[in-house]
């Protein structure tokens, strides 16, 4: 198995308030048969009715799950500005942005389904011009 993600799917339960969320934020999606697909770099989110999701992979349909979807930005003045333009689409502020343990600045929102974002400046990832995080060589 390679070693990279091609898609995350979020599981939700209004399809079009999710959309009209992320679309909100700047994001633009295409819709094919009841799913919503976003370009996310070199990845797509995808938004697909949480039964559905639930269903296709065998599993209870349970709710938000236990991970967090962090996007890195290129200053903690732009932390301040994601965050306050997802609040402004109708997200729920969980941490407000504040400096952190590894040198970086971070806050946190869920979107209308629950899920959590995390957007952070970390100056230990840099981020190509694409926007492309690539990890350091932490054995270093």
């Amino acid at each position: 198995m390679e070693q990279r993600i091609s898609l995350v799917t979020l599981g939700v339960a209004d399809l079009s308030r999710a959309r009209a969320f992320y679309e909100a934020l700047g994001w633009r999606g295409q819709e094919v048969e009841e799913t919503v697909f976003f370009q996310a770099g070199g990845l797509a989110l995808v938004l697909w009715g949480r039964e559905k999701l639930a269903a296709d992979a065998g599993v209870p349909d349970t709710g938000p799950g236990g991970m967090t979807l962090a996007q890195n930005v290129r200053s903690p003045a732009e932390v301040d500005d994601v965050l306050a333009t997802a609040v402004r689409a109708g997200a729920r502020l969980t941490r407000p942005a504040a400096e952190t343990f590894y040198g970086g600045y971070a806050g946190c929102f869920t979107d209308p389904d629950g899920h959590v974002w995390e957007i952070a400046f970390n100056p230990g990832f840099p981020l190509a011009d694409d926007g492309t995080l690539t990890l350091p060589d932490f054995a270093a």
